[in-house]
């Protein structure tokens, strides 16, 4: 079973009676962070629980050390999404509101701890159910405890240094999913400076999907990335992004083309530059 899985509204809507089936509300937004909470508690898929991006999906930062978004421990991540029912054998279903960014975060952090069967992204996430025609809930969701008992694979990531140790290596792809004005140092809405780290290539999350919001078919997802690898081997690239999240879209979508999943360096941009030694480029 291929780890990288997509959903459509009308099949998740098929399946929303069936045992076992655990679905997570994952809506969050950078400059209202009480947005997916708030949204939520307005209308939201019936069964799901309401997964957030700062007190689910990420652990404390640590101003001047961390990124914005720094991984949970795992031990702290087990104990949530077991809160969520989550079984080692559950199916899961992950939404946003649309790109699915927030969505592709969770996926990776169960991915990250072993699960990797069964785990769906709802394909145009909520936008998509909307348009679908099909109805919101305002009910909690009956939460029974599950088991799921992960483990962290450690191969899946990259620090800082061992990232820094590699750059300038000829088999390095190191990928950017930020939007090109701030790969390029242009304009800097989140993050104190500008930039990219040296020897990325910029590979906005957001061209991983088409005009209506779903995510591109595999081989033309296979086309970009391929060009960005430029026969380089796949298991040599790194994905990052601003904070660790929309790095987990490119992750996604290189497993949607086929691709082996790949190492994050999930401190990112807003973790890169808290050290003064550690290089800083503009420009494509």
């Amino acid at each position: 079973m291929p780890i990288a899985q997509l959903i459509s509204p009308q099949a998740l809507h098929a399946r929303q009676e069936q045992p076992g089936l655990v679905i997570l509300d994952c809506r969050f937004a950078l400059e209202d962070p009480d947005y997916g909470q708030r949204s939520y508690a307005e209308g939201h898929i019936a069964g799901a629980s309401f997964a957030d991006l700062e007190r689910d999906l990420s652990g404390p930062v640590i101003k001047g050390v961390t990124g914005r978004h720094p991984l949970p421990e795992p031990a702290a991540l087990i104990e949530r999404l077991q809160a969520f029912g989550i079984n080692d054998d559950s199916e899961v279903v992950l939404y946003d509101d649309g790109p699915g960014a927030y969505a592709a975060r969770a996926w990776w952090l169960l991915a990250w701890l072993g699960k990797r069967d069964g785990v769906f992204i709802l394909d145009g996430g909520l936008k998509a159910w909307h348009a679908a025609g099909l109805p919101l809930s305002l009910d909690p969701p009956v939460a029974h405890r599950g088991n799921f008992n992960g483990q962290p694979d450690m191969h899946l990531l990259l620090s800082a240094e061992q990232l820094q140790k590699r750059l300038g290596q000829p088999t390095l792809t190191l990928l950017d999913a930020r939007a090109l004005p701030r790969f390029k140092g242009e304009v800097e809405p989140i993050d104190p400076i500008a930039g990219h780290i040296p020897g990325a290539q910029c590979a906005a999350f957001t061209d991983n999907l088409g005009s209506d919001g779903r995510f591109l078919p595999a081989d033309q997802l296979k086309q970009r990335f391929a060009a960005k690898l430029d026969g380089r081997s796949p298991t040599d690239l790194v994905a990052y992004c601003g904070s660790g999240v929309t790095a987990c879209h490119n992750l996604f979508a290189l497993c949607l083309a086929g691709y082996p999943l790949a190492a994050l360096y999930a401190g990112s941009w807003s973790e890169w530059i808290n050290e003064p030694g550690r290089g800083i480029a503009t420009g494509e």
